[in-house]
Order: C-alpha cells, then structure tokens, then sequence
C-alpha cells in the first residue's frame, strides 16, 4: 500500500503539467504544421473546422481531468488504510440533478459553433464560379460550367517509382498530369458526381470531403485565401487502383486565373479546328500506328497488357480477339462508350477523334492482327454520331 501511496503522490505532482500539456501542444500545433493534428488549412471554412476541433478537444480534455481527478482523489483521500468508512445510501436527488444538467449545457455549447460550421460548410449558393467534378477509375474529370474548358486529370507518379525501381519523390502518389486552377478570393462551387462507382473527393487544406456517387449530384465549395498547390486524394475505397487517384488543386491570383484561362480556352478552340481539318483528310498508316502505339501504352496497356495479351479472366487479350479482327465499328463503339457492367471505361471525352482513330488502327494491326484496317478520324466520328 505504501508503494501505491507513492505512485499516487508522483502521479498527483505531474497535475499541473497534464494541465499545461493541452495548451502547449495547441501552441506548437498554431506555430507549425503538425502530423498528429488538424491542419488549419488554406479557407476560412478550414479555419473553423480547426478551431472547432480545437475547442472540443479541450472540452474534452477538462472533462477528462475532473472526472478522473475526483476519482483518484476519492481513492487516496477515502482508503481503508485511512480509516474510511464507505457511505451507505441509495440515490441523491442532486446528484441526479447535477449528472443530467451540466452534460446537457455541455453539449448545448458543443452544439452552436458545431452547427454554425456545419451551415457554413454546406451553403453553395452565389458561387463565383461553378466546376463540374466527376469521379471515374481512376482519375478525375473537370469541367468549368462557365467555359468549354475540361480535361482529366490523372496521376503522374512514374511506374518505374511504383515499382520501387526509382527513388519516391516528396510528392510520391500525390501528383498529376493536370490539376485543377481556381482563383483566390473566389467562391468557387463544386458539383461533385462519378461515371461508375462510388469515389470520394477530398482536399484537406479546403475541408472539403465528398462522396461522388453515380447518378446523384453532391455539392461543396471553398474560397481559398493564398495561392498555392493544394493535394488531396480520392477517399472512398473505388477498386484496385483507388491509391493512384490524387486530387491535385492549384489556386491562382484572379489576374493569373484570367490569363490562364483565356491560354485554355485558345487551345480548346484549336483543338475544334484541328477535329474538324482531320474530319476532311486520312492519316497514313505509319502516323496512325505512331500515335496508337502511344496512345495505347499510356491508357489501355495497364488493363490489356502491352503485348495485347490482357489478364485471363480479369481482362479479355485483344491480340487475335473477335473484335479487334472483324468488328470494326463495334471496336470503335467501345472505345468510344465503353462497356456497362465491367472495367471498360468511355474514352470520348478524355482522348480525341485522332487519338480514338489512331489507337483503334493500332490493336487492329498490332501483335500479328494485321487486318491492314485504318480507322479514320472521320470513321469515329460516325460512330459517335450514330450513324
């Protein structure tokens, strides 16, 4: 017993310091960025996050110090070495008074700020500008509601990394071939949706986190105070490759924004016209297989395999397969639309007529196919339309 007595004493001297720890772990946690916290974030909204995180976590703390305090008090103080005798009673009215009130004000002052935050985070309305974000595997589609301007978004990691074959970089996982620009200063709304399964849309230094489902429309919004890269990733388990589909954010001061999209939208136009000038002409074999050949590795070969071979009873071999030697148009079609019910993605947004015309050319002439087949633009282009 008097071993525990000494314990006790020990642990009752160390008190103050478990008083002053919260306090001075909130100070290192404002003064720099910490990995076992909250970050503050980049908008006012992620501000209020921390701060409400902040404050329940000292409610917490000095709930946890009463209770636990009066409880080891009660030990020491009324121990049988001392002499005490235990009480002997049934109830206390104000006891069961105290016990119900005081949790009920607790959680009353718990519950205003949380609420406030809480309406803040999920009022959308007179929004600066609009992007339309589509989840599908295992990238992210963009599009900017106010502008012809869209584009996919996948990741940049270097397989060879992956592969442990070089060194990670800082950013390993967490870069893309293009992010996504929005202005400073701007409330910028986000209409969160997916092509397939179920992914989920997360920027922590915004404080937004959303499901994107499909067939259902979510939304969220941030207005970012200071120019920066902002990395997030998909945060819903959405098949094999849910690891490499990072979210990659870069904000802008609204002249550079401006600037920025008006160089976006000129690409887009020129695109249109190139579309249109290939429409009216045919590309040789050799452009076509150059370009599939490219095309190919980049978007089909991780499903299909590089050498047309696929994953047997995973993913179907295009070398020597029904479609890519006879079937042209519905070779055209899946690529185009994809197929409903499996891993086959759409390819019509995120690849253009060339590229959709080139590729096709490529697995119907590639790995002995040789059906001497070359698919057009304008042949794409039919098919897209129906006709």
């Amino acid at each position: 017993m008097k071993q525990l007595t000494t314990v006790f004493a020990k642990w009752c001297s160390s008190i103050p310091f478990l008083l002053m720890s919260p306090l001075l772990f909130a100070q290192e946690a404002s003064e720099e960025a910490s990995s076992l916290n909250l970050r503050r974030g980049a908008t006012d909204i992620s501000g209020q996050v921390y701060d409400l995180h902040m404050l329940m976590f000292f409610i917490c703390v000095g709930i946890a110090v009463v209770v636990f305090g009066v409880m080891f008090a009660s030990m020491y103080l009324h121990r049988k070495s001392r002499g005490a005798k235990p009480a002997n009673f049934h109830e206390n009215v104000k006891v069961e008074i105290a016990w119900t009130v005081i949790p009920f004000l607790i959680l009353i002052f718990m519950a205003v700020p949380a609420a406030n935050t809480l309406i803040a985070m999920e009022d959308t309305s007179e929004p600066d500008m609009t992007v339309l974000v589509t989840g599908s595997q295992w990238k992210w589609h963009y599009k900017y509601m106010d502008s012809d301007v869209e584009f996919y978004s996948l990741l940049a990691t270097q397989r060879e990394q992956i592969e442990n074959k070089f060194e990670k970089t800082d950013n390993y996982l967490l870069e893309v071939d293009r992010p996504l620009v929005i202005p400073t200063g701007k409330k910028v709304r986000f209409l969160i949706t997916s092509d397939d399964v179920i992914h989920s849309w997360w920027v922590p230094d915004f404080a937004v986190k959303k499901d994107a489902n499909p067939g259902f429309i979510n939304e969220s919004w941030a207005k970012v105070n200071e120019p920066g890269i902002y990395r997030g990733q998909c945060a819903e388990l959405c098949g094999k490759d849910h690891g490499y589909m990072p979210v990659v954010v870069i904000a802008k001061e609204p002249a550079e924004f401006d600037k920025w999209m008006g160089e976006q939208e000129e690409i887009v136009r020129k695109a249109k016209e190139e579309e249109q000038r290939l429409l009216s002409m045919n590309m040789s074999m050799d452009e076509l297989m150059k370009v599939g050949e490219r095309v190919y590795n980049t978007t089909c070969a991780a499903c299909h395999m590089p050498n047309g071979e696929g994953l047997p009873g995973v993913f179907p071999a295009l070398k020597g397969s029904k479609m890519a030697l006879e079937d042209q148009q519905g070779h055209i079609d899946i690529v185009l639309h994809g197929k409903s019910g499996t891993a086959m993605q759409a390819f019509s947004k995120m690849l253009s007529l060339k590229e959709i015309a080139a590729v096709v050319t490529y697995e119907r002439n590639a790995w002995g196919n040789n059906t001497g087949d070359m698919v057009q633009a304008k042949d794409v282009n039919a098919v897209a339309n129906g006709n």
